[in-house]
């Protein structure tokens, strides 16, 4: 293993996308509002690290279009470093509309072809010194299942950052819409092998599993090689461990209007708080904070909190003050 000066915090890998978030108004003639937003779970997950105080960088592929300028922009704006992104002037930038009823948030996307599809693992030669020099590597199950060629990609990443010395944090995120199950379940069971720390929900894994208790999933996942597994319960919190502990981390009672990306929120702002070196109760514990604050507004990346928003959180509970 080559270890290397560790200049950033975390290194995310995947697509990013252009977002259309339903409001909940109307026009005269009821057709639906859309606000312009950005999303994609990895890129989300950059976002809320670097607004938590990390040093982070994003890679991946974008088209040369007028969506691909306005992510650039957006990565610029939010301190994210955009060198090693690769431009696509073959293929266009990924799009997604969500909408929201009684059952809760609903996703359409429009990202066949896109431009991040088309990773390579030959793209690692520009992506490879950015790995090496970062404490995290995050990716998630979109990552691998956006095309074999981008999977491929993720995987060589994971083995990459492995051989340098960094930690590789890996997201479930199982969109079943993009992969068949049986893929799905064969990729993320591998993936899962090369990580440090997997964060899966409970959603997710019952899925690719089978399993419905949430200590018989961590189980699951230790036993695939993640040395930490974060279990996500939504409004119930996490379940933590690191191998030898096990605790239930309660999560917050919030008025939530969208939850698109509050799990990419929590991933990034657990990895923020382990770079900074809290343990990982600690950072657990921070990251329900910033989910919860992060459903209460709409799209996924307007309302990422920032630290202070986030610590007032934490010191209403430590002194047992509502919140």
């Amino acid at each position: 293993m080559t270890y290397h000066t560790k200049t950033l915090d975390l290194v995310a890998l995947g697509e990013a996308m252009v977002e259309f978030n339903q409001r909940p108004h109307a026009l005269a003639d009821d057709a639906p509002l859309y606000q312009q937003g950005f999303g994609g779970d990895t890129s989300n997950a950059a976002i809320a690290a670097s607004r938590a105080g990390a040093r982070v960088a994003y890679l991946t592929r974008l088209g040369t279009d007028r969506w691909g300028d306005r992510l650039m922009d957006l990565w610029q704006r939010e301190n994210v470093d955009t060198t090693a992104v690769l431009r696509e002037q073959q293929a266009p930038t990924g799009l997604y509309f969500v909408s929201h009823d009684a059952q809760g948030h609903h996703f359409s996307y429009a990202r066949a072809g896109s431009a991040a599809s088309r990773m390579q693992p030959q793209d690692l030669a520009h992506w490879q010194d950015a790995i090496a020099s970062s404490q995290w590597l995050h990716l998630s199950g979109i990552s691998l299942a956006i095309s074999a060629s981008a999977c491929d990609t993720a995987f060589a990443a994971m083995t990459h950052a492995r051989n340098s010395g960094t930690r590789v944090a890996l997201d479930s995120n199982l969109r079943l819409s993009l992969w068949p199950l049986a893929r799905a379940q064969a990729c993320i069971r591998q993936a899962v092998s090369l990580c440090d720390l997997f964060l899966p929900s409970l959603e997710d894994m019952t899925a690719l599993t089978g399993l419905s208790q949430a200590q018989d999933i961590v189980a699951w996942s230790h036993a695939q090689g993640a040395a930490q597994v974060v279990l996500k319960l939504g409004s119930d919190g996490a379940l933590v461990s690191d191998g030898h502990s096990l605790r239930h981390l309660p999560g917050h009672v919030v008025t939530a209007v969208d939850a698109t990306g509050a799990g990419d929120c929590f991933a990034g702002n657990l990895l923020a708080r382990l770079s900074a070196s809290d343990d990982l109760w600690s950072a657990t514990a921070y990251a329900n904070a910033a989910a919860a604050l992060s459903v209460q507004g709409y799209g996924a990346v307007g309302p990422l909190p920032p630290p202070e928003a986030v610590l007032t959180v934490l010191n209403a509970l430590s002194q047992g003050t509502p919140q």
